[in-house]
């Protein structure tokens, strides 16, 4: 049972929701949770990592709903979702696993050079209006294999530091040349594994907070709906540039 006074509980709602708003948005919002989590209480970082992967499990359902009906989320994608799905279950058991031997400390220096990275890939790619990287085919075998493996790694990173999927898989995509609003839709889908198999390795090891899990989880649904409104209506260049700044600025205060 975790113990919060009214000014955190406050906070941690405030925050849920606002990571919500940007899961549906554009995608990097659930490490916000994360980072507040770590950050604003002595919770250890199993239980951090645990209880935000059982609430990203609704989030990802419901936010791959929305997206499956304003058609972002379409039968043309299935194949790609399905090869990043597949990927993802065995990464994010193996990064769960992992984070039982990483000491708190060390969780804050790899969720700050996470969210580092993060915030200066968006950042410097959208002032730049740079296209892919690299672009993978679907319709040949090294194609597919490559985005099962860029599953495979997103879900490793998604489970060990407990982020929810679209934090990495957005940015990831976008890279390789996946429209915008597809790479939101897909890793709504791909978060859902993510959590589901990442929460059973916590489930394991007894790292869930039930309570805090249903503290964070409600407003951060709230949160999702809004964001998915949100993301039809406003740019998400500004958008993207106003997170992955506020990424950076964080990040610091995670590693030091």
């Amino acid at each position: 049972m975790v113990s919060l006074g009214l000014g955190l509980t406050v906070a941690l709602v405030v925050v849920s929701f606002a990571s919500g708003v940007g899961i549906t948005a554009i995608g990097p919002g659930g490490i916000f949770l994360t980072i507040a989590l770590y950050t604003l209480t002595d919770i250890g970082s199993d239980v951090i990592a645990g209880t935000v992967q059982v609430a990203f499990i609704a989030t990802g359902v419901v936010g791959t709903a929305a997206y499956v009906r304003s058609g972002e989320l379409s039968r043309e994608r299935l194949s790609l979702t399905g090869l990043l799905c597949g990927g993802s279950i065995g990464g994010a058991v193996v990064g769960a696993w992992l984070n039982g031997s990483v000491s708190r400390d060390l969780f804050g220096v790899l969720l700050g050079l996470l969210t580092g990275i993060a915030g200066l890939v968006i950042v410097y790619r959208e002032l730049r209006g740079l296209s892919a990287v690299y672009s993978l085919d679907l319709e040949t075998t090294a194609g597919r294999t490559g985005y099962f493996v860029v599953g495979a790694v997103l879900g490793g990173f998604s489970g060990l530091l407990g982020v929810g999927g679209p934090v990495i898989a957005v940015p990831a995509l976008v890279l390789l040349g996946v429209p915008m609003l597809s790479a939101v839709a897909v890793a709504q889908a791909q978060g859902v594994f993510i959590a589901m198999f990442a929460a059973l390795g916590y489930l394991a090891q007894g790292a869930v907070s039930s309570s805090l899990a249903l503290l964070v989880g409600v407003p951060l649904l709230a949160g999702v709906l809004v964001g998915w409104k949100v993301a039809h209506f406003v740019d998400p260049a500004r958008l993207k540039v106003v997170l992955g700044g506020v990424l950076i600025l964080v990040a610091p205060t995670l590693v030091l």
